[in-house]
């Protein structure tokens, strides 16, 4: 259960924080309150899983991001666009901050250190900017004369922060291959290694290079639809990450 709400907050907060990077004088202010609609119900279903997995009272914190989110949507509604960044800020950190409660363990202890937290709070950004870039690519079918720059920065968001996931990803690995010198995992370890790297650090950054490649045409439909196997890929290869630094 603390795996999901892990995962849950993860996800809200790369939402959050990708909204905040959206240009809103691009694009129609329904898009953010869908969005955040989403991100609501991202932090609710957290907060209602909180009280299973997690000491008590952490459950507000996510709480507090669902009502913040919520707010959000009403203020998206009326296209105040200043309220409404500030509102989406807010949700991110509420977010970032249940995030970083959720890798205290049961003992009171920081798991893995603040550079853990920070690979969370990673892991979350490129799996909310890779979904985010989807939505915002469907969103083309509601606003066909929004400017196909916006998904095109996006997507390069996204990439960048792959390349940022890469480079700690194997950092990581190098220390740990070393010190597991002559042990051999057993299967499903090794299945869910092969897959984090073949679908979340491999398969991710291709698929989104695609997606860019055919907004050069441009075709944005077809972009979306590699951008929906790209959102497979990206959230397989963050939760076989979870599941590896749980048996680590």
């Amino acid at each position: 259960m603390r795996l999901l709400v892990d995962f849950l907050c993860r996800f809200g907060w790369g939402l959050s924080v990708a909204l905040v990077l959206t240009p809103s004088s691009l694009v129609p202010a329904g898009f953010f309150r869908v969005n955040m609609l989403v991100v609501l119900g991202l932090a609710t279903f957290a907060a209602l899983l909180c009280g299973q997995a997690l000491p008590a009272h952490t459950w507000l914190l996510p709480a507090a991001a669902a009502v913040t989110a919520w707010m959000a949507s009403i203020v998206w509604f009326a296209e105040r666009t200043r309220p409404g960044i500030v509102l989406c800020v807010i949700t991110a950190l509420l977010l970032a901050a249940t995030t970083a409660v959720v890798q205290v363990g049961a003992d009171g202890t920081l798991t893995g250190g603040w550079p853990h937290v920070g690979g969370a709070l990673l892991s979350g950004l490129v799996t909310g900017l890779t979904v985010h870039a989807m939505l915002l690519g469907h969103w083309y079918l509601n606003a066909p004369g929004m400017r196909v720059d916006v998904l095109r920065r996006m997507i390069d968001i996204a990439l960048a922060a792959w390349a940022v996931q890469l480079v700690v990803a194997t950092a990581a690995a190098l220390p740990a291959g070393a010190l597991a010198a002559g042990t051999t995992g057993g299967p499903t370890t090794m299945a869910l290694v092969s897959l984090r790297w073949l679908a979340g650090l491999a398969g991710l950054p291709v698929l989104l290079w695609l997606s860019r490649k055919t907004l050069e045409i441009p075709n944005t439909q077809s972009a979306t639809g590699i951008l929906y196997v790209a959102c497979l890929a990206a959230i397989l290869g963050e939760l076989t990450a979870q599941l590896l630094s749980v048996a680590a």
